[in-house]
């Protein structure tokens, strides 16, 4: 049996250790909590890709994986064929980012399922692996991303590196190698291998589609590092605490120890849901704006200025008032906000490129002053002030937004989601009976069963 390359210090390294746990990490060790927090991340994660691959980035990247050849092994999602899967993983996390309504971390920092979830489909598809084995592929998968981005972070993401691609390929690599089995020697090498692929820089708010890229290479180069591992390729043992590892890579500050720390003792995964079509970090304004909307119903024609306060950890992101695509718009506080006071709602249908030039959400757009204020509580918190041309003063602050743990959606909101993005691509019969299979996977005996059901063409 190949094992990977051991450390020079002799000492066991954190990638030993993050080996050896997740080896055992078996059925059993996944919580309840965590069992059903993966589930409800199941159900959204493929109601947003079955909408996202309608969009133009995610027909390019059903398009770019087709024509790319090879066996037919996992599904493209919202298509009509398979492909090897590598490439299923890499057009799926497309499809899942292209929305902007996945999932999020209680930070705001990274998603989960564009490069998790991907990666660990494809490989359970292309294994015939059952819904158990997706379920522990999924908690581990996740677990180790959020480790490393709580061991690199904010110095990760404030040296210009995004979180999702960089700490996802990690995680893509650890769900990947629980589908395929491997012992804990070649899980170390897959983690080595990550790190050589980890990428995924922050220059990604323009015009363009270069968001909606990011998490894909993580996701194909999960698969592709548990499957060289698997086959005897051996990976760096030190890839997270090397000299020129990961932390020293991507960091100036790290905290190397919350990698492995408490891991004889059960994890809490927490998961949050985007009600909203935009950046996370965007959700606390777009609240604060609906609260105002509801609680005094103001006449937009009479308002004279509207300050927003953002905590300092985003304060300086998401400014752009005069967004020239609904990909800028997406990340876009002045337009959501005045998107969200016109609706009184930000779904994707809110976000076109036809609503840009409207002359009351540019108005409103410009009229926004973004402000910054440390004293409030949580790095997402806004503050909201309206001002009206008779003096009238209006303020909402919101500390935890719609779909965080504080203020969860809960099943039924879940469900009406996932239903209003896929009824339209597969039709309501099929939407019921993927959300069925989602809520009983741990009796599917086989991954591809579901995963047929997600397509345009779904044979029976």
């Amino acid at each position: 049996m190949t094992q990977a390359a051991p450390a020079a210090t002799g000492k066991t390294t954190l990638a030993e250790q993050l080996g050896a746990h997740f080896a055992a990490f078996d059925y059993a060790r996944v919580t309840d909590a965590n069992r059903r927090s993966v589930k409800r991340l199941l159900l959204d994660y493929l109601g947003v890709a079955v909408s996202g691959s309608q969009t133009e980035s995610g027909a390019v990247a059903r398009k770019f994986a087709a024509i790319s050849g090879g066996h037919a092994e996992a599904t493209l999602i919202g298509g009509d064929g398979r492909v090897p899967a590598q490439q299923a993983a890499f057009a799926n996390a497309i499809s899942s980012h292209s929305v902007e309504l996945d999932d999020i971390d209680v930070l705001a920092l990274f998603h989960f399922s564009p490069p998790v979830y991907s990666s660990a489909l494809a490989s359970a598809e292309q294994a015939g692996a059952s819904g158990k084995d997706l379920l522990v592929a999924l908690a581990a998968g996740c677990e180790m991303m959020e480790r490393l981005s709580n061991a690199a972070n904010w110095s990760l993401r404030n040296r210009g590196y995004h979180t999702t691609p960089t700490c996802g390929v990690f995680g893509a690599t650890v769900a990947a190698a629980k589908i395929q089995g491997l012992d804990a020697g070649k899980i170390v090498s897959a983690l080595g291998l990550a790190g050589a692929s980890a990428s995924g820089l922050m220059e990604m708010y323009g015009p363009s589609m270069q968001k909606r890229f990011n998490p894909a290479p993580a996701a194909r180069n999960g698969v592709t590092a548990a499957t060289m591992a698997q086959l005897g390729f051996t990976g760096a043992a030190t890839i997270f605490e090397g000299e020129r590892g990961f932390l020293a890579a991507f960091t100036d500050k790290n905290q190397p120890e919350r990698l492995v720390e408490k891991l004889d003792q059960p994890y809490q995964l927490d998961i949050e849901f985007k009600p909203y079509s935009c950046a996370r970090p965007i959700h606390n304004a777009i609240d604060c704006a609906l609260e105002i909307r509801r609680k005094h119903a103001p006449d937009l024609e009479r308002i004279v200025s509207m300050e927003m306060a953002r905590h300092p950890d985003w304060a300086l992101y998401h400014q752009n008032a005069r967004p020239q695509t609904y990909h800028e718009a997406q990340v876009s506080v002045p337009y959501s906000v005045a998107v969200a006071l016109t609706d009184g709602q930000a779904l994707f249908a809110q976000y076109n490129d036809q609503r840009l030039a409207e002359p009351q959400l540019r108005r409103l757009s410009d009229l926004l002053r973004i402000t910054t204020d440390a004293s409030l509580p949580r790095g997402v918190s806004c503050r909201m002030t309206m001002v009206m041309d008779d003096g009238s003063r209006y303020v909402s602050q919101v500390d935890y937004p719609k779909g965080s743990i504080q203020n969860a959606m809960d099943d039924q909101e879940l469900r009406a989601k996932f239903d209003a993005l896929v009824q339209p691509v597969l039709g309501a019969s099929r939407a019921a009976e993927i959300a069925a299979m989602v809520n009983s996977i741990e009796d599917c005996s086989n991954i591809g069963q579901l995963m047929q059901l997600t397509q345009q063409r779904a044979g029976r």
